[in-house]
């Protein structure tokens, strides 16, 4: 998703993080039961280290993609849907996740923001071509890049850590837009310890701040926040549709 610099127009921004599909049934990474259990980090999602490990990397992202397909959008994907209908233009949606759930819900994919990559798609270091596979498995041994037909350069379209995270760019100039007196910042489902989204908005009054996560976070002043639910985000959302049909941009 492309999103201009600010140009003193306001919008609605909803970040989201690994709580948003939670209740789709898909696993947080950090969790007791998460997706690192009996995995490394750096052996699976590391740019120093994936080559190395490269059939463990795509035999993990394989089930993953595997899992994505079984997966259904849940109420709070079809809140963000809604919210995209009323508000068009003046929406920007801001995503940790790598599934398609908000795709799926109806949004396209060009008017997503997804900071650390998209799973259905696939990323040639050789050559630099990102290509869908959607849900199917990535073949490690006879897998090629339709481009230029490198093997060893394919890997998922994840931003591994320690690799560059292009997207933030625009995460950063999405967040311009709070400038703006009547720009409303959403954060839904985000420990706030990767991105860290309390400290990036600060300066923005929180009054056009509302926050909605399972729990409290270390990472998250909710005193920075205007609104606070601490619930699921199929629960939240609902009302915080409300609260956004309400307020005049």
């Amino acid at each position: 998703m492309y999103i201009p610099h600010y140009n003193g127009t306001p919008k609605i921004v909803i970040f989201s993080g690994a709580g948003l599909s939670a209740e789709s049934g898909i696993s947080t990474f950090r969790d007791a039961n998460g997706l690192w259990e009996n995995h490394k980090i750096e052996d699976i999602c590391n740019e120093y280290t994936w080559k190395r490990n490269f059939f463990a990397v795509h035999d993990f992202y394989n089930k993953r993609r595997t899992q994505l397909k079984d997966v259904l959008p849940n109420e709070a994907h079809n809140t963000i849907k809604r919210l995209y209908d009323k508000f068009k233009n003046d929406i920007i949606i801001v995503t940790q996740n790598v599934d398609d759930l908000l795709e799926r819900a109806g949004i396209p994919n060009k008017n997503i923001l997804h900071l650390h990559g998209f799973l259905p798609e696939m990323q040639c270091t050789a050559c630099g071509e990102e290509f869908n596979i959607s849900y199917s498995e990535f073949n490690a041994e006879t897998g090629r890049c339709p481009k230029c037909n490198s093997n060893k350069g394919v890997k998922p379209n994840i931003v591994f850590f320690n690799g560059q995270a292009r997207m933030y760019t625009y995460l950063y100039r999405a967040l311009d837009y709070l400038e703006h007196p009547n720009s409303l910042l959403v954060v839904i489902g985000t420990m706030g310890n990767v991105v860290r989204i309390d400290d990036l908005t600060k300066r923005i009054h929180k009054d056009k701040k509302i926050l909605n996560n399972l729990e409290k976070s270390e990472f998250i002043n909710e005193n920075n926040f205007g609104k606070v639910f601490y619930e699921t985000a199929t629960t939240a959302l609902p009302k915080i549709e409300e609260i956004l049909n309400n307020h005049k941009l």
